[in-house]
């Protein structure tokens, strides 16, 4: 038994995405639209060619009805599925084996979030029975306490690694004051973000993301048919899942500097891909889940992207910069772009696909793909420090 892969079996060949934001004026049925217009646009079909669809939404639809009804589809196997904030990750990576398997020649993965209208400040999922002796922390709180852990682990004075974090929002909302859909399109300095007062530990406003309302779609079909579609198509190389068992929160020996769920996740996806040995050789840019600014500190380790306790002076050096050796969210990631739970998972690889494509604006196109180095990694993970989801994928413009 093992974890194989689909390497190179299957391309993403149209993709679309709305812009996050709060949209007063539109409702699930719009966004959807409009992000699986764009990317039928993309492939040059229509709804019909679709053998099947899957819908990935955490809290704005019950059924494949919410997006049967939205596109007017007839007869078409439509599946809702939800795994925390990678909602919309998973519905791509079923869509994708479904193509690979045989079972279809087209399908698409559609993410959507309706979700500013609530009035809610977060993330409101729908009430599950329990003992009520369930985790009762908020998110922020969960993980603001990555940051005190990891100085203490790693001798890193605390004011220092505030401002580190600070640097990791900024770096974030300098991205995404150059992307026309992301929704907090304003720069914001270091200094700014380090005298915003806290929310959670160290952590204020500036170091959380913000959720959204959005929608972004993406078409796959099987490798040799790609071309069919579009000139440029973006081969998948690896789709990885892991879902922890939620040990974490009662093992004395974790000590919140590590997300063993998403280490796991990207060696899966590493060896799927055929880069384990080296995977920063290959891996020109990264769309990380930085929910919070220690998240994505964090993952620049479990990702390999970085040493242990060694990534707040990479964030230092501008190695994770639109401009450095390994551009980490330059779409300015969930912190600037926003999270539509639904909807993000895709959204990072729409950015995959305008980079890998060229396709990016200049003021945000990277300049780290060249010769072998000419992968994308996306990554997302739902769930709190000791008990989390992830989901790793690696994507190329090339195949092989």
């Amino acid at each position: 038994m093992g974890s194989h892969g689909i390497k190179d079996r299957v391309a993403i060949v149209g993709m679309g995405c709305t812009p996050f934001t709060e949209a007063w004026d539109k409702g699930v049925d719009d966004l959807a639209l409009e992000a699986s217009n764009e990317a039928f646009a993309a492939a040059g079909i229509t709804k019909d060619d679709v053998d099947a669809y899957w819908l990935g939404t955490a809290q704005s639809g019950m059924s494949g009805i919410t997006l049967a009804r939205a596109l007017q589809l007839q007869n078409k196997p439509v599946t809702r599925v939800e795994n925390y904030c990678a909602t919309g990750s998973e519905a791509l990576r079923q869509a994708a084996y479904a193509v690979a398997s045989g079972a279809y020649d087209v399908a698409m993965a559609v993410g959507v979030e309706k979700v500013k209208d609530s009035g809610y400040q977060g993330l409101n999922a729908f009430p599950i029975p329990s003992d009520g002796t369930t985790r009762t922390l908020t998110a922020a709180g969960s993980f603001s306490m990555v940051a005190p852990a990891y100085a203490e682990k790693y001798g890193v004075p605390i004011d220092d690694l505030k401002r580190t974090l600070a640097r990791i929002a900024s770096k974030n909302h300098f991205n995404g004051a150059r992307n026309p859909r992301a929704q907090f399109r304003r720069e914001m300095s270091v200094d700014q973000i380090c005298a915003m007062p806290p929310v959670a530990g160290l952590l204020s406003v500036f170091d959380c993301a913000g959720v959204a309302d959005g929608s972004a779609a993406a078409i796959v079909v099987r490798a040799e048919d790609a071309h069919r579609y579009t000139d440029t198509p973006i081969y998948i190389k690896a789709l990885s899942f892991v879902a922890g068992n939620g040990s974490g929160l009662g093992d004395p020996d974790y000590d919140y500097t590590w997300f063993p769920e998403i280490a796991a996740c990207a060696a899966d996806a590493y060896a799927q891909a055929g880069i384990a040995e080296d995977p920063t050789a290959r891996i020109a840019m990264a769309e990380v889940h930085d929910c919070f600014t220690p998240t994505e500190l964090v993952l620049m380790e479990d990702l390999q992207f970085s040493e242990r306790g060694t990534a707040w002076q990479d964030v230092e050096a501008g190695r994770f910069d639109l401009g450095g050796e390994l551009p980490v969210n330059p779409d300015g990631g969930l912190k600037s772009f926003g999270h539509p739970v639904g909807a993000s998972g895709l959204r990072m690889m729409f950015e995959a696909w305008l980079q890998l494509r060229g396709e990016a604006p200049d003021d945000r196109r990277i300049s780290s793909i060249s010769g072998d180095r000419n992968l994308a990694l996306t990554h997302n993970l739902g769930g709190y420090p000791g008990e989390m989801v992830s989901f790793v994928s690696l994507l190329g413009a090339e195949l092989g």
